[in-house]
């Protein structure tokens, strides 16, 4: 009983064994079967009378100095003492202002009248307190006129000047408050006290916000108004963390706005020195030539000129697109002979075919004809390589593939 144990178990061994080296056999020969017929995928084959037709055309990859740049995105923007708020450190009710969005507004003119009963209190006051000034300083010379003559004590003149000092002191606080508020403390007198007082623009430029409406009560420093100067707009760019070496003030930069094909110029003014969360650094961009009709907050893409750098390249006829990937085509050292029968009399003919491989490429910088390539790892610089029609390539390997 034990030795017909032993002889199932080990039956059953050699079966595992042979199950075992039958799958990884397979595995091994599924691979290169794969491998082939990926290759076998980016082969393409012309006739002869195909490949005059189409007029094939080798070249080579060569090295090329093309300018070096820097692609990215960006807004149009404006320097911070370009973008102002309008507010009135005191509150009140708004009895007066025809401001709309996109209205342009003059340094100095009137664009909003406020209403607050402090104002006339503020008025009031002043000229009290002015008028006590004037009393108080006649005081304070006596006092000093007396003080000569040793008629009075030095503590009444002490007095008189303390007096004296406190009230300019007043005069002066309420001077400063009613010019905060626009109104000026040399015009007023007992016949002009207001309770109104005017905002004025603080720069020439567009009005971009309306926060508030005629009849609103309005706190102290509350936002009213937001104006624009639209003169002095930049490129704010953002950059990949790996560019920024590549970067230097006065490099020129050539932008495009979102909706627009035409080229605008800008060069680097000023660089970032923080790199934000997603690995990027803003760049700010001087516009050469100004356009009033631009608007802070416009998309844009730009190019940064970082110089000139020897890159390897071919001529841009030879680079062709498919499904968003970047290809060129080689010349194959494999011929193909086809035979083909005769309906005339029944002997074969023989048909070469030419055959090309298909490689993929990342695409760069273009200029003058010619496109920087970066060339997978062990490229053999010395292939030929079709530098005229790629495309019909393309064409015929895309039809060989619906076919199929």
């Amino acid at each position: 009983m034990k030795q017909k144990f032993l002889s199932s178990l080990v039956i059953l061994t050699t079966a595992a064994i042979c199950l075992s080296s039958c799958s990884s056999k397979g595995s091994a020969e599924a691979a290169p079967a794969e491998e082939t017929k990926t290759e076998e995928a980016d082969m393409v084959d012309l006739s002869e009378d195909q490949f005059k037709t189409v007029n094939i055309q080798y070249g080579a990859v060569e090295d090329k100095n093309l300018s070096s740049i820097i692609r990215a995105s960006g807004v149009l923007d404006v320097p911070p003492q370009q973008l102002l708020t309008v507010s009135s450190p005191y509150g009140g009710t708004l009895k007066n202002t025809d401001l709309l969005q996109g209205k342009p507004v003059v340094k100095g003119e009137v664009i909003a009248v406020l209403e607050n009963p402090e104002f006339i209190q503020l008025q009031q006051d002043y000229l009290d307190y002015k008028s006590q000034l004037v009393y108080l300083k006649e005081e304070l010379e006596r006092q000093q006129e007396l003080a000569k003559e040793n008629v009075n004590a030095k503590k009444t003149v002490q007095k008189a000047s303390s007096e004296y000092n406190s009230m300019m002191a007043r005069v002066q606080g309420l001077k400063s408050k009613l010019q905060l508020i626009n109104i000026n403390p040399d015009k007023i007198n007992p016949g002009n006290i207001s309770g109104r007082a005017n905002i004025y623009a603080p720069i020439t430029g567009y009005v971009t916000k309306v926060l508030v409406n005629i009849g609103k009560f309005v706190n102290a420093n509350q936002e009213l108004f937001e104006i624009v100067d639209t003169r002095h707009l930049h490129a704010e760019l953002i950059i990949f963390e790996k560019d920024v070496p590549k970067l230097k003030i006065g490099q020129k930069i050539r932008f495009v706005l979102n909706n627009e094909t035409k080229e605008r110029f800008a060069e680097v003014h000023l660089i970032g020195r923080e790199i934000s969360a997603e690995r990027t650094v803003r760049v700010h961009g001087h516009l050469l030539q100004e356009d009033k009709n631009l608007l802070p907050g416009m998309y844009l893409k730009a190019i940064v000129e970082t110089g000139v750098a020897t890159t390897t390249a071919l001529p841009d006829k030879a680079i062709v697109q498919s499904a968003g990937k970047s290809y060129i085509f080689i010349a194959s050292e494999e011929m193909k002979e086809e035979k083909k029968p005769d309906d005339a009399d029944k002997n074969a003919t023989v048909e070469k075919h030419i055959a090309f491989k298909r490689i993929e490429v990342t695409t760069d910088i273009s200029e003058n004809g010619y496109t920087e390539v970066i060339l997978p790892e062990g490229f053999d610089r010395n292939s030929k390589v079709v530098v005229n029609g790629a495309y019909d390539l393309l064409s015929k390997m895309n039809n060989v593939e619906e076919e199929e």
